[in-house]
């Protein structure tokens, strides 16, 4: 089977600022390890890695990297390898760093792939709220059976209803390094919205309705006294009249 080649070349990490003026120099510093080989500090064109890429394995894709010697001398060494780390600017978006992972195509690797949910589930039409409980998968396969994703059709979920690790249909070879019976998706009902119910409480100064006794202890009423009387003079005691 064949893969596409990445030319990457052998470099010393040994000097201080090596990995910088790798970069200064216009390529990317990375590192090879895996199969129980020493650790290989590699240079390579970040152009040519990112177009052997599969647009949808992305970093899962299997390469063949030529590994040349770093004194340019004697026959590139072809390993099988796969991209297990990548460290990216965040501004420019560009590569400062990638590991490659040598890799043997009948031994199994462990990787993560996308859980794409298909369909309308009948329990939104009748007002649910789907909910994706993971959205990356991890998975152990060889390298050629590694799927692009894992897809799985969610319309007959009803409000209620779940779907697992175990509905989940995988090609030859891949088995889903999780538990069966934990959930990947499901449709909840909508939280009921609590509505508080405030009493109306008389306000503090406001004028009855026409015909409406004012309230026992209103402003400008005596207890007791009979609605519309008049509230007494300050002192509370009415002055006599002088004969």
């Amino acid at each position: 089977m064949e893969f596409a080649k990445v030319n990457v070349d052998v470099r010393s990490a040994a000097k201080k600022g090596a990995a910088r003026k790798v970069r200064t120099g216009g390529a990317v510093p990375g590192v090879l390890y895996g199969r129980k080989r020493e650790p290989i500090a590699v240079t390579f064109n970040e152009k040519e890695l990112l177009k052997s890429l599969d647009k949808e394995k992305r970093r899962n894709t299997v390469l063949t990297l030529a590994v040349r010697p770093a004194d340019g001398k004697g026959t590139a060494e072809e390993i099988t390898a796969m991209v297990r780390d990548a460290q990216i600017n965040p501004l420019s978006r560009r590569l400062v760093h990638v590991d490659f992972l040598a890799v043997d195509l009948d031994a199994e690797v462990h990787v993560t792939v996308p859980l794409v949910l298909t369909g309308k589930a009948v329990g939104v039409t009748n007002g649910g709220n789907l909910h994706q409980s993971m959205h990356m998968v991890p998975v152990a396969a060889k390298p050629a059976a590694i799927p692009t994703k894992l897809e799985v059709d969610v319309s007959a979920l009803d409000i209620g209803d779940a779907l697992h690790v175990s509905d989940l249909k995988l090609g030859a070879g891949v088995r889903v390094a999780l538990d069966a019976k934990e959930a990947i998706a499901s449709v909840v009902a909508p939280k009921a919205e609590k509505v508080e119910e405030v009493a109306a409480a008389p306000v503090e100064g406001a004028v009855p309705a026409e015909g409406a006794a004012p309230a026992a202890g209103a402003a400008g009423a005596a207890p007791g006294a009979a609605p519309g009387a008049a509230a007494p003079a300050a002192g509370g005691k009415e002055e006599k009249k002088k004969k």
